[in-house]
């Protein structure tokens, strides 16, 4: 699907601004210490002319045949960008998570590592978090690596997304 900048586009957005737009794929979810499942998922980049994209994402559990089994994950925060590709995302789960990364944008890629990790009392234990984005063949490939229950950081989340 064709995709177009913005004509409002801030210029420190410009090494993320492949992202903005609707994506909507399935992806794959294993840990330690929990069962493998399926995902279908769908991820929001709006901007509005400042220097940040606003960032909603929203998942379901999946079957094998493809079909919802219940609802799964939420996230939303910003994606605020920064001069010269760096960048600073802010996430809220309804898991009971507030975190914070810092990265960098370029070439089609968004490479993010936690910096602080906040939990609410009834929230699971998690410590750390990695998040790879990368525009492959025009659709949204990512990686999600974390650090919880004692585990030492590893992929836990992967998918495959396209524009919608």
């Amino acid at each position: 699907m064709p995709f177009e900048l913005p004509d409002n586009l801030h210029p420190d957005c410009g090494p993320a601004a492949w992202l903005l737009g609707t994506w909507r794929g399935n992806g794959h979810g294993d840990y330690p210490t929990i069962e493998p499942y399926q995902f279908s998922q769908e991820l929001i980049f709006n901007h509005d002319g400042r220097p940040f994209f606003h960032y909603m994402a929203r998942a379901w559990i999946i079957d094998e045949a493809g079909e919802k089994v219940r609802d799964g994950a939420i996230e939303t925060g910003f994606l605020r960008c920064r001069p010269e590709g760096k960048v600073e995302l802010l996430l809220t789960h309804n898991t009971g998570f507030v975190e914070i990364y810092y990265g960098t944008a370029e070439g089609g890629k968004l490479d993010l590592t936690t910096d602080a990790v906040v939990r609410t009392e009834t929230a699971k234990e998690y410590v750390a978090g990695k998040r790879l984005y990368g525009n492959v063949e025009g659709d949204l490939l990512y990686a999600y690596d974390m650090a919880a229950m004692g585990e030492a950081l590893q992929p836990h989340t992967w998918a495959r997304l396209q524009r919608g």
